[in-house]
């Protein structure tokens, strides 16, 4: 059946649906849904599907913070970890193997220890994970990083960015630990949606060791030119890292009340306790 044209019969929910990538006021021939409809469905679903099944080049990724990030004398280049998790397969079907690095990870920062030029104490480790959208990682950490980095305060000692593949939120835990850091950042590629296969989130833990759970960090989701944008996600995230240095937590004690447009554009943001 010939699709009917938003010309021939216009739709009173067009006028909406530039304002959101949702699925609103979708059109029907009969009782069945457009073929052009379906075939955009079909394709968002394909591509949240090979975002979570994308391999990250950890390699091409760790060139490109290079410029974004910096290195400090004394400090190596970005390192390259893995989790538990032997494999794709094996990550999608065991989470708790992403939750913790593989042996020779554990080795290669424990040694970092006793290097003379050791980072060990810090007060910021970055770690960079694939999570669930390598794409995400690869494609917004670089300019997150590039956005915070000046807005540090350059008295804080820094431990060397790590990348993990095949992780999960939580291995962050264990990196910041055995680099003795005072906060973890995790930046990590999302669960993709069907409009969003390219959404990194970033967590923020105090004191992160192995075996914290989730209500000890705070996060900032959907960081991506669609969603919440670069600039925007620096600048809390660099509020968020000031006020949990300062009072020495993150997580549910810590709230974040600079959601509005007028704290995001300087209005200053308040904190509860």
């Amino acid at each position: 059946m010939k699709d009917i044209s938003p010309e021939a019969q216009p739709d009173p929910w067009q006028g909406l649906r530039r304002f959101t990538s949702a699925r609103i006021g979708l059109g029907h021939t009969g009782i069945s849904q457009r073929t052009h409809d379906q075939l955009a469905f079909q394709l968002a679903h394909a591509r949240a599907r090979d975002a979570v099944h994308e391999p990250l080049d950890a390699a091409a990724l760790a060139a490109s913070l290079q410029q974004a990030w910096p290195g400090l004398p004394g400090l190596p280049a970005p390192l390259v970890l893995h989790s538990a998790a032997p494999e794709r397969n094996v990550y999608l079907q065991r989470p708790d193997l992403g939750r913790r690095l593989d042996a020779p990870s554990r080795e290669r920062l424990r040694a970092l220890r006793g290097e003379p030029l050791s980072v060990r104490p810090c007060d910021l480790a970055v770690v960079l994970v694939d999570g669930l959208s390598g794409r995400a990682v690869a494609q917004h950490a670089a300019p997150l990083l590039q956005a915070l980095r000046p807005r540090l305060d350059p008295a804080w000692t820094l431990a060397p960015l790590c990348i993990v593949e095949q992780g999960r939120v939580a291995v962050g835990d264990e990196v910041g630990e055995l680099l003795g850091a005072r906060l973890a950042v995790v930046l990590i590629g999302e669960r993709p949606g069907l409009s969003s296969p390219d959404s990194m989130g970033l967590y923020i833990t105090w004191a992160p060791s192995v075996g914290l759970t989730d209500e000890r960090r705070n996060c900032i989701s959907n960081v991506r030119p669609a969603g919440l944008g670069i600039e925007d996600a620096a600048r809390k995230l660099h509020v968020l890292l000031g006020e949990a240095h300062r009072r020495q937590l993150t997580g549910v004690q810590l709230k974040d009340e600079a959601d509005g447009e007028e704290a995001l554009a300087g209005g200053g943001p308040r904190f509860l306790l």
